[in-house]
């Protein structure tokens, strides 16, 4: 006989409602009629005052400040209850659509889009949108917008507050971008929609509405490459710094991937970290550097070359190693011979993880030389020579050539096959002397 079982009744789903600067009238049907529908209605203060009350009886509630960590408790206080969010455009486009999937659950959500400020503008404009670089300033500090800057690209800039394009406007004068042409549209698809215009050198404008977002045609402007080995230049250094060659070639043996986390450990200028960074939006990265003055130094060259979004944790290695997240690679760059360091990025590291360590000294390519013998890898030197004026004619100038050690982290079976297998090879070899001596 087969028994049933009473299938537990889950939560009504959370509606998340996209809502323009247009308000009410420019709802979709299906966004009115959950609206109205709803017993509970969650948004920011300017969203919910776009309701009109004689259509919406729901009890209204303020997200309070700061958001994120609020939102479990504030849905675990009405659950049970029909629930509608409302969000600006497009809930998943930079919107509260993320933190909501992220809370409780792709599953309990029911998305209603709106066009997004970015779909607006880029109408307006008759930009293609798949060709069109969004920067999003919300929360986050304005060096990131450092990163978008090539000559010739388009832009859209999601903006903070109405302080924020006066801001751009003196990034890019800063940062060599000061023919660039900005067009803030306020209130994208209200009644109030109004268009601002100017260069960036000597903005015109004073602050506007709030709501804004800003095209930028950057025009003519320095050209910064893509791939890693930006020039020595790029960084203001005191000579720590590991140098532009090597540096491609160190980044390549890192291989960066998205949403990895580095350990640069010896930041000395920040370079490693940085071009890291730089490789992809979602790349993440930890500079760990002892002396103050280079910590400083490391925070300025990441906000200067677009990635201020790089933690610099200041402090002597091992020790300053201790509650950092696990890492995806490890890059050593200075200080090998500190007691027990290569240890505990070893240990530290993640199965599959990549590390790797550059040296300019014998002392430290010995101890490199003994994690080759016991961990496999990767054991290559870089030289490096440039032509120089030598009298009349021209020369080489070679640079300290560097040794790097590079391997994968096995995970515990596959490093437990390979100390058995070492042990095996040594014992083999111990008990045939004619092997040693034929080799």
């Amino acid at each position: 006989m087969t028994r049933s079982h009473p299938v537990p009744e889950l939560p009504p789903p959370i509606t998340v409602v996209g809502i323009g600067a247009d308000g009410w009238p420019g709802l979709a049907v299906g966004s009115r009629a959950v609206l109205r529908e709803a017993e509970v209605v969650v948004g920011g203060p300017r969203q919910l005052d776009l309701l009109p009350r004689d259509e919406v009886a729901a009890e209204r509630v303020p997200w309070p400040s700061p958001l994120r960590p609020a939102v479990p408790g504030l849905l675990a206080a009405h659950a049970g209850r029909r629930t509608a969010v409302l969000a600006s455009g497009d809930p998943m486009f930079y919107g509260i659509g993320r933190t909501l999937a992220e809370t409780v659950g792709a599953e309990r959500l029911r998305v209603l889009p709106h066009p997004s400020s970015v779909s607006y503008a880029c109408a307006r404009l008759g930009w293609p949108l798949e060709a069109t670089e969004v920067v999003s300033l919300v929360g986050r500090p304005l060096d990131t917008l450092s990163l978008a800057l090539h000559p010739g690209r388009r832009l859209l800039v999601l903006s903070a507050d109405s302080a924020t394009p006066a801001a751009v406007a003196g990034l890019l004068t800063a940062r060599g971008y000061g023919t660039a042409r900005l067009r803030v549209l306020e209130q994208l698809g209200a009644p109030a929609e109004r268009h601002l215009d100017g260069p960036a050198d000597g903005w015109p404008h004073p602050p506007g509405d709030p709501l804004n977002v800003i095209a930028v045609d950057l025009g003519d402007g320095p050209r910064t490459s893509l791939v890693p080995g930006l020039p020595d230049t790029a960084y203001e250094s005191d000579g720590q710094l590991t140098k532009r060659h090597v540096r491609a070639a160190t980044l390549a043996t890192l291989a960066p991937s998205p949403g990895e986390l580095l350990w640069d450990v010896g930041g000395g200028s920040g370079s490693i970290a940085i071009e890291w960074l730089r490789a992809h939006r979602d790349c993440r990265a930890v500079s760990v550097e002892r002396d103050p003055v280079r910590a400083e130094r490391i925070a300025r060259n990441a906000a200067a070359l677009g990635v201020p979004r790089l933690r610099v944790a200041t402090g002597p290695a091992p020790a300053a190693l201790a509650g950092l997240p696990a890492p995806d690679a490890v890059f050593i760059g200075g200080g090998l011979t500190a007691p027990g360091l290569l240890e505990s990025c070893w240990a530290a590291l993640r199965p599959g993880g990549r590390i790797v360590a550059n040296t300019v000294t014998l002392e430290s390519e010995a101890l490199l030389t003994e994690w080759y013998r016991r961990h496999g890898g990767e054991l290559v030197k870089l030289a490096v020579a440039h032509a120089v004026p030598v009298g009349g004619f021209t020369g080489w100038r070679q640079a300290m050539p560097v040794t790097q050690w590079s391997a994968v982290k096995p995970d515990a079976r596959a490093a437990e096959d390979r100390t058995t297998e070492a042990r095996a090879a040594e014992a083999r070899t111990s008990d045939n002397p004619l092997q040693e001596n034929a080799s």
